[in-house]
């Protein structure tokens, strides 16, 4: 399952029921897990962790240095990557920083297309697409099931709320709440992910709560101190908007508006 033209280093940690096609580069500290298929002129090197049921496409880079100019050559910062995921081609995977908490992590059953980035420090959860040519700078934050449309692209530092929707060439600066849609450049918020709310079975009881939180955070023209007081009442009763109001506190770089 390994063809004879790949490179491995001996020391690399490959389960046997791995596939590595030719011309493929794994390098020094790289472990790979049981059913994990890599396509051709791939290239996985430093300290990089790859689980199971993973398929990765040509042409990808996956644990480089990360692209920072207080890098100084740490050999002690790692990728992890699930299980479960889907990598295309010209895909492209940072190590962590020292400084940033030394981890760039991509969890489980993730959608990655062609031509996507994931800078140095970032963490992804489970569940989500990036659409070809999406990138995210350093330290960036994407939690479960989020949507990011192709040739979109997340500043520094920001998070990217859980099923919320970034459109098409999205450039973003400040945080996306979950179940958001985002927009434009610089991107603002565009209503709720109504259908993918729907896709993913939340009841019309509660989209329609989180409706009534987007409009009082949104259309009411409140700051979002304000806002938050507005909607202690309803995020007592449903835990998504709850958890809305939570992601606005504990928002560091604002959100969206």
């Amino acid at each position: 399952m390994i063809d004879s033209r790949a490179i491995i280093d001996p020391t690399a940690e490959v389960d046997e029921n791995v596939s590595i096609g030719p011309f493929s580069v794994i390098g020094a500290h790289v472990k790979i897990g049981s059913g994990t298929e890599i396509g051709p002129h791939a290239v996985i090197k430093g300290t990089t962790t790859i689980g199971k049921d993973n398929h990765i496409y040509q042409f990808v880079s996956l644990g480089e240095d990360p692209q920072d100019k207080k890098y100084a050559g740490e050999t002690d910062t790692r990728l992890e990557i699930g299980d479960g995921n889907e990598i295309r081609e010209y895909c492209t995977m940072n190590r962590g920083t020292v400084q940033g908490g030394g981890v760039t992590r991509i969890g489980n059953h993730n959608w990655i297309m062609a031509y996507t980035h994931f800078a140095h420090d970032c963490i992804v959860g489970d569940h989500t697409v990036f659409a070809n040519g999406s990138s995210l700078a350093g330290h960036v934050l994407v939690e479960d099931y989020a949507i990011l449309g192709g040739f979109s692209g997340i500043h520094q530092f920001c998070v990217v709320g859980r099923y919320s929707f970034v459109a098409a060439g999205s450039i973003v600066f400040k945080d996306v709440p979950p179940f958001v849609m985002a927009a434009g450049n610089s991107a603002t918020a565009n209503g709720l992910n109504r259908e993918g709310l729907k896709r993913h079975g939340f009841s019309s009881e509660t989209r329609q709560a989180l409706r009534q939180a987007y409009k009082i955070v949104y259309r009411q023209q409140l700051t979002v101190q304000s806002a938050l007081e507005q909607l202690e009442e309803l995020a007592a009763k449903v835990p998504e908007v709850a958890e809305f109001s939570q992601f606005l506190r504990q928002s560091n770089r604002g959100i969206i508006r």
